[in-house]
């Protein structure tokens, strides 16, 4: 027999990892994390290919929160958009900013008792009056980060350059980590709506222990 619940879980509210505060860059232990992804390529301001991507993003997940409701009893709001941003050169992300050549994977986040039938099941049922483009792209996968550092953003996008120089240059050096995983970034703010100098977006980048750099005899 399920267990109901009539209580919605916010995920921003109960998981440390969505927890972030401007001006300080914290050590996060990061779970192993469930979502809906899509892949892409190219401007984010230009490519028709991101919009598609949530387009078919958002129907989808809320497809699941009302099944989860229905079937198990477990509602929930559905969490923020998240991206995984890279580059060949990532300089071109994170200083030259070449947004043409940016790749990235769109996200949102789904509970861990959501799983590959229901996930199936809500493709359908998201896709069965007005189809969304990229619909059949999404996919439901794991991912694992561990140890991570991440800051509050609030500002624009093109304005995060200079705490991303120091979070890779000055911070993650002078604690003995080393870049690892792939940048990643959580739209507390919905950014088609909020104003540019108002956003607010979780910057993670998760990291490793530079055993180079650190005494052998420190590392548990």
């Amino acid at each position: 027999m399920t267990n109901r619940t009539t209580d919605k879980i916010d995920f921003k509210k109960t998981l440390d990892a969505y927890q972030a505060q401007r001006g300080r860059f914290r050590m996060v232990g990061v779970p192993d994390m469930h979502y809906l992804m899509i892949d892409g390529h190219g401007d984010p301001n230009t490519s028709p290919a991101f919009t598609q991507a949530i387009e078919a993003l958002y129907p989808t997940a809320y497809k699941l929160k009302f099944a989860s409701k229905r079937t198990l009893g477990r509602d929930y709001v559905v969490p923020p958009l998240e991206g995984l941003w890279w580059a060949e050169d990532m300089t071109a992300f994170t200083t030259a900013r070449h947004k043409s050549r940016w790749s990235w994977t769109l996200m949102l986040m789904v509970p861990h008792w959501i799983d590959q039938p229901m996930v199936t099941t809500a493709i359908e049922q998201a896709g069965a009056k007005q189809r969304p483009a990229r619909i059949n792209d999404i996919r439901l996968q794991t991912l694992p980060e561990g140890r991570c550092v991440q800051t509050l953003h609030v500002g624009s996008f093109d304005d995060e350059a200079d705490v991303l120089a120091q979070l890779h240059h000055e911070y993650i050096p002078a604690n003995r980590l080393r870049l690892t995983g792939t940048h990643h970034e959580i739209y507390l703010s919905d950014f088609r709506k909020v104003a540019p100098d108002k956003q607010r977006t979780i910057l993670r980048q998760p990291v490793t222990i530079d055993s180079e750099s650190v005494d052998p005899g420190l590392v548990s």
